[in-house]
């Protein structure tokens, strides 16, 4: 039995009164005041607003704003109580409810806008699904990174992808409004933080396709029934559907999420087949990092002197130097002093491999200022050779996998080495952990100029002891050309977007049509940046500079502008080098406090504890009774 209560707005178009429902009120309807008039005594069971999104949560507040007004309208209205044995107002139900009003309304002479009907919901048991992996491509900036995180200001990457499966029914969740990939079978590579990119992220997920369903075995029949005449084999033959192909016949997987995405986040491409007990966590072998910066760092100032070049701590970087310390980080190293600890989960394993590490300049990028090359503002030898500033570089490096921050920490000894404040060798001397089991207390790199830039996945050996996606790491291949790894390797078979239909990529309001409207509007904002920059530094000539040029200007007596990998430098005082700074805990002390504060005597005891994190909620729930 269904308790409902129906609303009803009497209407008087022209002459003849008529009366329609207004609203429908189930027991579960959303307002306590209504509940407790009504006496209603089901509890429905409440959504977890702490997953929802901001922009579900916002909706829904609205809404319940609308209902609220139109309950407290001032209105002639009656309530009546009935009782059915019927289900709740369906879509149906409340679309033909708007338009009966709707034309009631029309009768009066007013003038009514068209009413959109809802559209039904796909029936998920009507649909195949099928696991594939999506290649992604976003910038980072305006995200609180990629992991769907509760109560943030800013939106993430998964939170703007949930939204998209769902409204493109290629997902079937319960409750649209709760992101919950749990019962997708998802899984992602990397875990950018807030304010990184990736050109080459991606995520499996088992998602709705158009595969047709096997079809039901025939009910069983007489003999005499079941034997087909010969003109029935002929009629069925001729009406046999063709075969489905998994690529042709599929969702466009990448069109479809594309449309819905914002335009700093795109599908670049699908994997249709994918290994057995594919993960793309732990199935990936290699992931690839870059880290982009300028030369000069940040803005140099003139100096009357021209016989120094490059120099130290005014904006220009030694990027031998920096390539030097770089090729320190390749091989197995612990990086325990280039990462922040998280205690919480109790690591004891900081050894990482890096496969290559270096400094690669990009070439053709740079909107050049020509006033950078005069002699006055010092630019290093090599401008002599016709270049112009300034110039990007990256920091490349490609691993197994990486830690905390880790990416971010060795890109600052390498600004600290460029800027001739540190030398090469403190690469070594952070990674004999022997020597220095505690960490230096310095700040790591700027987040936004880093970029996720691909994950490889290895191609698979039926003959392996371990299946890929098993916590062992493969052995790598050597490859010259490739500093150790040959893309063609890769053992996922992506399919790119425009590979299908170069249309797609190329075409009218294809791929590279979006991103262009997207790069054109960024680069404008740079070139306009570019010009005024340009433009102010012509209107006083050089030869007008005091003794000493600039330099006084800048942070005093013994002051030291450091480049950190943001837009400027930042003032440090007198620069206190690294391996003299004070000392972070060592990991055991910072993991022996942790386990402490939940009630251990110490982490070797917590990590008796098959499984610890269990132990910890059944002490914290013990102690709650």
């Amino acid at each position: 039995m269904n308790s409902r209560i129906v609303v009803w707005r009497h209407l008087r178009p022209g002459n003849q009164q008529r009366s329609v429902p207004l609203l429908r009120l189930s027991s579960e309807f959303p307002f306590p005041i209504q509940r407790r008039a009504l006496g209603a005594t089901h509890k429905m069971e409440a959504p977890d607003y702490r997953k929802w999104t901001k922009e579900s949560l916002v909706k829904r507040v609205r809404k319940l704003e609308e209902e609220l007004q139109a309950a407290q309208a001032q209105v002639p209205i009656t309530t009546t109580t009935t009782t059915e044995t019927t289900a709740p107002t369906t879509t149906q139900d409340a679309g033909e409810d708007v338009e009966a009003e709707a034309e009631a309304e029309a009768g009066s002479g007013k003038k009514i806008k068209p009413v959109k009907k809802k559209g039904r919901k796909l029936d998920p048991t009507k649909y195949s699904t099928r696991q594939i992996a999506l290649k992604l491509a976003y910038l980072g900036k305006n995200y609180n990174g990629f992991e769907f995180q509760v109560s943030t200001s800013m939106p993430t990457i998964e939170e703007e992808l949930w939204k998209a499966l769902v409204k493109s029914c290629l997902i079937f969740p319960d409750r649209p409004d709760e992101v919950d990939f749990g019962p997708w079978e998802y899984s992602k590579c990397g875990r950018t933080d807030r304010g990184v990119s990736a050109f080459g992220q991606v995520i499996s997920i088992k998602v709705r396709s158009n595969r047709p369903l096997p079809t039901p075995p025939p009910e069983d029949t007489p003999m005499a029934e079941a034997e087909p005449q010969p003109e029935e084999n002929d009629q069925r033959k001729k009406r046999k559907q063709p075969e489905w192909d998994p690529i042709k016949d599929e969702i466009p997987y990448c069109r479809v999420l594309n449309r819905l995405l914002p335009p700093d986040i795109r599908v670049m491409a699908w994997a249709p087949e994918l290994p057995p007990n594919f993960s793309a966590r732990f199935s990936c072998r290699e992931r690839q990092y870059r880290y982009f910066f300028t030369q000069p760092a940040f803005t140099p100032v003139p100096s009357s002197s021209s016989s120094a070049s490059g120099v130290k701590g005014n904006g220009w970087l030694d990027i031998e130097a920096m390539r030097t310390a770089a090729k320190l980080y390749e091989g197995v190293h612990d990086f325990r002093n280039f990462a922040k600890v998280d205690p919480g989960k109790q690591m004891t394993n900081f050894m990482r491999r890096i496969f290559e590490s270096d400094i690669v300049e990009v070439k053709d990028v740079a909107t050049a200022l020509p006033y950078l090359d005069q002699s006055q503002f010092n630019p290093p030898p090599e401008s002599t050779n016709g270049w112009v500033f300034p110039k990007v570089y990256y920091f490349h490096v490609r691993g197994s996998a990486f830690l905390w921050h880790q990416i971010r920490h060795m890109v600052a000894i390498l600004f600290a080495v460029g800027q001739g404040l540190e030398p090469p060798s403190i690469v070594s001397d952070l990674l004999d952990v022997q020597k220095n089991p505690r960490k230096p207390n310095y700040i790591l790199a700027d987040e936004v100029p880093l970029v996720l830039w691909d994950c490889i996945f290895p191609k698979l050996d039926p003959t392996a002891a371990h299946p890929l996606g098993a916590s062992e790491e493969p052995a790598l291949e050597t490859d010259a050309d490739d500093g150790g790894f040959n893309y063609q390797d890769d053992g996922v078979d992506w399919l790119w977007l425009g590979q299908d239909d170069p249309l797609n990529l190329h075409g009218s309001r294809g791929l590279v049509d979006h991103m262009w409207e997207h790069w054109r509007g960024k680069k404008m904002d740079e070139l306009l940046a570019n010009r005024l920059l340009d433009w102010v530094t012509e209107k006083i000539p050089l030869s007008s500079l005091p003794p000493g040029g600039g330099q006084r200007e800048r942070g005093g007596k013994g002051s030291q502008m450091v480049f950190e990998g943001g837009n400027a430098g930042r003032y440090t005082g007198v620069y206190t080098p690294v391996m003299k700074r004070p000392l972070m805990p060592s990991v055991e002390e910072a993991n022996d406090r942790w386990a402490q504060s939940k009630g251990f005597a110490n982490s070797a005891e917590l990590a008796g504890y098959k499984n610890w994190r269990t132990e910890i909620k059944n002490r914290q729930a013990n102690n709650n009774k």
